[in-house]
């Protein structure tokens, strides 16, 4: 089996250098697209017909507007199709919206390291990262957390959601799990008080919400979105108030 290895030069070099021309046709037909959607996007399953158009129509113009990329690995049509999924699901109760802090998505075959490093023998536990500092503008996503977000086998779990939301949180210039731009001027203190005190039902195991919440109120908000989207009458039944403050936040009832 050929093993890649791209050392962090090499990869660098790709992120900052690499000025290959993005056309801005429409790269998938939309009958493929809405058949791809079909197959592997339970959130845009139950939609009805009518909202169905709209999200297809979404997902071309993410499409359309962002360049996706992949190293050492094949880039699918259903991998372009999932990545634009994943982005338009969190703002999907926003007309009209647009990432205005990316510009690229780039799709890793597997896990990979600080150093950008995916072959195998390194310490590989990164499944997605929003860039900062000389990457910023770019996400990278593990293909293989990718497409295991769409599975059945994914639970509570969606990894291209989860970093979409930090995104999101990223908008008003920080990444704190205050979201100013989906807050609507609402107060900060009752949303943080409410993580806080999910923090410690989590820490005490008395909470279903994966404990890398616990690393700051941004992860909490990205894996708590996780969560309502993925399983949204779990959470609800789960985590009531939660459930309603994110369903503001995202204008989103999805029980």
């Amino acid at each position: 089996m050929f093993v890649f290895y791209i050392v962090p030069f090499i990869i660098v070099f790709y992120l900052l250098i690499k000025k290959k021309k993005f056309s801005k046709k429409h790269p998938i037909p939309l009958k493929n697209i809405a058949i791809l959607l079909d197959e592997r996007v339970e959130f845009y399953r139950i939609l009805p017909p009518n909202k169905k158009k709209i999200f297809e129509k979404l997902v071309d113009d993410f499409l359309v507007s962002t360049k996706i990329e992949a190293v050492g690995t094949e880039l699918t049509d259903l991998d372009k199709v999932l990545v634009a999924a994943s982005a338009i699901i969190p703002v999907f109760g926003f007309p009209g919206w647009r990432y205005k802090n990316l510009t690229d998505v780039i799709l890793y075959p597997d896990n990979f390291n600080q150093d950008f490093q995916f072959e195998a023998g390194n310490e590989r536990q990164i499944l997605g990262m929003v860039g900062t500092g000389f990457l910023n503008g770019q996400m990278i996503l593990s293909k293989v957390a990718l497409e295991k977000g769409f599975s059945k086998e994914a639970g509570k779990s969606n990894t291209a959601i989860h970093e979409f939301v930090h995104l999101l949180d990223k908008a008003d210039g920080t990444t704190d799990g205050i979201p100013e731009i989906l807050m609507h001027h609402q107060p900060a203190i009752p949303w943080l008080k409410m993580i806080h005190q999910e923090m410690n039902r989590i820490q005490k195991g008395r909470s279903d919400i994966n404990p890398y919440a616990l690393t700051n109120e941004a992860e909490f908000l990205a894996v708590a979105s996780e969560y309502f989207f993925e399983k949204p009458n779990e959470f609800k039944h789960h985590h009531p108030e939660l459930y309603q403050m994110m369903s503001e936040f995202f204008r989103q009832d999805l029980v």
